[in-house]
C-alpha cells in the first residue's frame, strides 16, 4: 500500500508552497517535489509599460527583497539609457545604490537568521510548535531577539535613507539615482544612539557570527550531515575574485572548486543558461548549457557565493571567511546547513561596508546621473540575500517593454531545494508509519536553509497552517496533522 504525504503550505519562508513525499509499501520515500502552487507573471504584468517604471514596478514582487529587484531593474536600465554595465555611474550613483544593497543584504539575513531560523536552533527541530517560533526566542532568549530586531532596524534605516521609503522605494533611476546622503542621515546612520549606530551593528554582527561557530561546535554532526549533497555553485565575483553583492563577472564552481563559467560577461547569460519547464510547478529550473538539465543545475547564495568568491574586501569578515575555508579544507563547502554560517559572515561583511561607505564623502555629491547612447535592451545582475538575481528587458522605439525575464534567486536554487526535501525525506520518513511534528519540520528546515522567496520565484501570497495528510493507494486517510 503506497502512501503521499502533502505538506501545504510550507512555513516561516515567504510565499505559498507546499511539498509531496510518496513512499511505497515498505515504506520508503520514492518521490519527493516542491510544488511552487501560485503564479504572478510580472514578466508579462511589465509588458507595454515605459522602461523607467521596471524598477518601481518589479519591487512589487517582493516585500521582503524589493531592493534587490528594483537595483537589478535600474541596471538593466542603465546599460539601455547608456549608462554602462555598473561602473558607468558616477561615483555618488554607485556608492549610494551601493549603500542602498548593502542596508537591503543586512536587514534582510537579519530577519531570516534571527526571526526564522534562530527557534529551529534554539529548541531544536522536534520542539513544541508553540514555543518553536519568533515570540518563543523573545521569551526565552529576550537579548538575542532584540539585537535582531534591532539589527533589522538598522538595514531598514539605511534603505530608507537611501531609496526614499524602508519598502518599495524610488531611489534608484535609470543611469544613477535621484537623491543623495544628507549630513543629518548619515550622522544618525554612523552614530544615533545606543542602537541605531555602525560600529554597533559591526559588533552584533561579530556576535552573531561567534553564536553560530559556538552552536556548531556542539552539534556538528546535526549542522555537517542535515541535507548534505554535491552540486555546482554560481554567483557574481568582482573581477578581482572578491566577494561583491552589487556587481562583477559570472563564475561558477563545481563541487571540487573546478571552474565552470570563467568570470563571463553577465550581458551574455543567454548563451550559457537556460531554462527547463515541468508540470508539477510553477517555478522554471535553470541549469548551465554546456553542462545540459541533469548536471548543470546549481545553487546560489551565502553557499555558493563563500564557494565561488577568493576572499571577502573587509577585514573582520575575511578573517571569519577563512576559518570557514579551513573547515573544508580550501574546498567547495556542500553543507546545506552552513548556509546560515555563510550568511552569518555576509552580515558582517555588510555591516563594515556599511560603516565605510557612511565615512564616504562621494555620498555627500550632486552629480547623481548619467547618459549616454541609448539601446534597446539591456541585462542588470546583482547578488541579492537569497542569491544572483537576472533581470532583462528589451524595449520598442517607444520607449515601452516588450521583453522581460526575470530569474531570480530563488527560481536558481529550485533543483537543490528538491534535492534537499528529497534527502531530509529519505533520513526522516522512510519506514514511518505515522506523522511526527518533528519530521514535518525536518522537511521545512531543509527548505528554509536556501531562505526562498517563493512569490518572487513564481512572477505567493498567503499564510495557512501547516497540513500533513498519509494517503493510501485508495485515497483513503491514513493519517493527518496540522501545525498549530
Amino acid at each position: 500500500m503506497s502512501r503521499k504525504i502533502t505538506i501545504e503550505p510550507v512555513t516561516r519562508v515567504e510565499g505559498h508552497g507546499k511539498v509531496t513525499i510518496h513512499l511505497d509499501s515498505e515504506g520508503n520515500v520514492t518521490q519527493t517535489r516542491l510544488h511552487i502552487v501560485e503564479f504572478r507573471g510580472f514578466e508579462r504584468f511589465v509588458q507595454g509599460r515605459p522602461y523607467w517604471e521596471a524598477p518601481v514596478l518589479v519591487q512589487r514582487l517582493c516585500g521582503i527583497c524589493p531592493v534587490s529587484h528594483h537595483l537589478a531593474a535600474a541596471k538593466a536600465l542603465d546599460v539601455i539609457v547608456g549608462a554602462g554595465t555598473g561602473n558607468g555611474l558616477t561615483a555618488t550613483g554607485e556608492k549610494m545604490r551601493r549603500l542602498m544593497h548593502y542596508g537591503q543584504m543586512f536587514q534582510s539575513h537579519t530577519l531570516h537568521f534571527f526571526h526564522l531560523v534562530s527557534p529551529d536552533l534554539l529548541f531544536g527541530i522536534d520542539a513544541d510548535p508553540a514555543i518553536r517560533n519568533i515570540i518563543g526566542v523573545a521569551l526565552k532568549h529576550k537579548d538575542l531577539a532584540v539585537q535582531g530586531v534591532m539589527m533589522r532596524k538598522y538595514g531598514q534605516e539605511v534603505i530608507k535613507a537611501t531609496a526614499g521609503k524602508k519598502i518599495h522605494g524610488t531611489g534608484a533611476i535609470p543611469g544613477g539615482i535621484n537623491k543623495n546622503l544628507s549630513i543629518k542621515e548619515r550622522d544618525l546612520l554612523l552614530n544615533g544612539g545606543d542602537m541605531m549606530n555602525a560600529d554597533k551593528m559591526v559588533e552584533w554582527a561579530q556576535g552573531a557570527v561567534d553564536f553560530f561557530k559556538g552552536y556548531h561546535k556542539a552539534n556538528s554532526n546535526f549542522i555537517d550531515n542535515f541535507a548534505k549533497f554535491p552540486s555546482n555553485h554560481l554567483s557574481l565575483v568582482r573581477k578581482d575574485g572578491a566577494l561583491d553583492f552589487y556587481h562583477g563577472v559570472l563564475r561558477s564552481v563545481d563541487f571540487e572548486g573546478n571552474k565552470i563559467l570563467h568570470d563571463i560577461d553577465y550581458q551574455g547569460y543567454l548563451d550559457y543558461i537556460a531554462e527547463e519547464v515541468r508540470p508539477w510547478t510553477y517555478m522554471k529550473f535553470p541549469f548551465m548549457k554546456e553542462m545540459g538539465e541533469d548536471n548543470g543545475w546549481y545553487r546560489v547564495g551565502p553557499l555558493a557565493r563563500l564557494n565561488t568568491c577568493d576572499f571577502i574586501p573587509s577585514p573582520l569578515a575575511q578573517k571569519e571567511f577563512e576559518i570557514y575555508k579551513a573547515y573544508t579544507n580550501g574546498k567547495p563547502n556542500n553543507m546545506c546547513m552552513h548556509t546560515h554560517w555563510a550568511r552569518l559572515i555576509e552580515i558582517l561583511h555588510s555591516a563594515e561596508i556599511i560603516r565605510d561607505l557612511l565615512n564616504d564623502p562621494d555620498l555627500q555629491g550632486n552629480d547623481l546621473v548619467t547618459k549616454g547612447t541609448k539601446t534597446n535592451e539591456g541585462v542588470g545582475l546583482l547578488e541579492a540575500p537569497r542569491g544572483t538575481l537576472f533581470h532583462h528587458y528589451r524595449i520598442n522605439d517607444n520607449d515601452q517593454i516588450e521583453m522581460a525575464n526575470l530569474i531570480v534567486s530563488t527560481t536558481n536554487n529550485n533543483e537543490p531545494m528538491n534535492r534537499s526535501v528529497n534527502y531530509v525525506a529519505k533520513n526522516y520518513m522512510t519506514g514511518q508509519k505515522e506523522i511526527t511534528e518533528g519530521m514535518m519540520n525536518a522537511v521545512e528546515v531543509s527548505i528554509r536553509a536556501y531562505d526562498p522567496c517563493l512569490s518572487c520565484a513564481t512572477h505567493a501570497l498567503g499564510k495557512m497552517p501547516l497540513e500533513i495528510s498519509l494517503i493510501d493507494s485508495d485515497d483513503n486517510i491514513i493519517d493527518k496533522k496540522k501545525s498549530k
